[in-house]
């Protein structure tokens, strides 16, 4: 009886440990898919891709007269 006990518990054990090498492997995978996907925002984000494709639709960068800031009431500062 004793002896079925161990060896359910051992085999329990090698089912749990390969699961968990399962899983290691996959959180590795889905991290350097996560990195891979924030290097493709970083990339799509910047000037170098966003200013071309503003150019495509017609769109430009603003003069320096052009740009107006708007101050929100009741935020001036002192």
């Amino acid at each position: 009886m004793v002896l079925a006990w161990v060896v359910a518990r051992q085999t329990s054990a090698v089912v749990a440990a390969t699961e968990l090498g399962d899983l290691r492997e996959e959180r590795a995978s889905l991290e350097a898919r996560q990195a891979e996907l924030l290097a493709r925002i970083r990339a799509a984000r910047s000037r170098k891709v966003l200013i071309p494709r503003a150019a495509a639709l017609g769109l430009r960068l603003p003069a320096d007269s052009e740009i107006v800031i708007l101050q929100v009431p009741g935020t001036e500062q002192h």
